[in-house]
């Protein structure tokens, strides 16, 4: 691909070392020592370049492709150009996920926004804050009272820690997000404008309209999460809002208070959790679903795109639709709809002919 400022390419991993790294087979050791810099998309890949594929729908990026190697399965040596070295593994995509973090590891969290390095004197920090060796605050950050941060642990431009949050140790904590009544672990990835920890949703009806609860949990998030851009995490009314190791979390999702996510989940875009909602581990929710209040998600969930969950999902289950249901429902009332669309469609079209 055509390199640019903001991720300059890597001075260059051999294949016989990328291999290695890799734990992958270098089907060709005659070019072991060739050189990658690189990612790029199949059809784009040049020299120095590494790309992968899943499937033989790529075969026709493949008749551009000038990559320094491929990362495919093993059954799908026979499509690849001879001129371009395989390294064969059952797991291409998760291969290709590492090889770009050693090519690329400036691109795996929020750059710093400055070239100053320690905490720059623009930034304001609490004096009865405590902050240990390596942390870096960057100009217009505010640390509040009594936080604590570890190190390693980069605050960006224009964020706000607020009082008695505790970051753990080589957290980055990016440009314009705040951190309010939590606590965060280590190695976590808040990303810019993310809002943690602002009070929940919480209303009792009284005499003269709408009366506020007051919101007094925590937030409390686990090591290794990612949270994106403008996702907004209440904090719990009484009890605490929990996000589990591991989970990912994209941009523009909502987690509503008390809400309990487990272990090693993932959630798109635009999705939206309801208050008190117990989500098991490994659960995957697609773009854009919305998820009620108050029920449980069992452990390895599956649910599509814009789906909205009103009630308990057993583990190990695929939901999808409005209401969501198992998936083999949903798709066979999807073939009825669309099989009665087409019916219409005939018969108007059958009507305008003999008309």
């Amino acid at each position: 691909m055509d390199h640019n400022e903001f991720f300059p390419p890597h001075d260059g991993v051999s294949l016989r070392e990328l291999a290695a790294h890799l734990g992958v087979e270098l089907l060709d050791e005659r070019a072991g020592d060739e050189l990658v810099r690189s990612v790029s998309p199949v059809a784009r890949a040049r020299k120095g370049d590494i790309c992968y594929i899943l499937s033989r729908k790529s075969r026709a990026d493949l008749e551009t492709c000038e990559a320094s190697a491929i990362l495919c399965d093993p059954g799908l040596k026979s499509i690849i150009p001879d001129h371009i070295p395989v390294l064969a593994t059952k797991k291409p995509h998760t291969a290709f996920a590492e090889a770009g973090a050693l090519l690329h590891p400036i691109a795996l969290r929020p750059s710093p926004v400055t070239s100053q390095s320690g905490i720059s004197p623009a930034a304001f920090v609490d004096p009865t804050a405590r902050l240990e060796a390596g942390v870096e605050i960057e100009p217009m950050a505010v640390i509040g009272a009594r936080v604590e941060i570890g190190s390693g642990t980069r605050i960006a431009a224009g964020a706000v820690i607020g009082a008695d949050v505790k970051i753990g140790r080589d957290c980055t904590i990016a440009s314009g997000a705040s951190v309010l009544s939590a606590l965060i672990g280590n190695n976590v990835i808040i990303h810019n404008g993310a809002r943690i920890g602002q009070d929940g949703f919480g209303y009792a009806p009284g005499p003269k309209g709408m009366l506020k609860i007051v919101q007094v949990g925590r937030v409390i998030i686990q090591d290794h999460v990612e949270i994106g851009a403008n996702t907004t995490i209440d904090r719990g009314t009484m009890d605490d809002t929990v996000i589990g190791e591991g989970t990912k979390i994209d941009n523009q999702v909502q987690v509503g208070h008390n809400v309990r996510i487990g272990r090693h989940c993932g959630i798109v875009s635009g999705v939206g959790i309801a208050g008190s909602t117990r989500i098991g581990n490994g659960v995957m929710i697609g773009g854009a679903s919305g998820v009620n209040g108050h029920i449980s998600i069992g452990d390895g969930v599956q649910i599509a795109a814009m789906s909205g969950v009103v009630a308990d999902i057993p583990a190990g289950q695929t939901y999808g639709g409005i209401p969501a249901r198992p998936i083999k429902d949903f798709l066979r009332d999807m073939a009825e709809i669309m099989s009665r669309s087409d019916d219409r469609a005939k018969r108007r079209g059958d009507k305008k002919n003999d008309g």
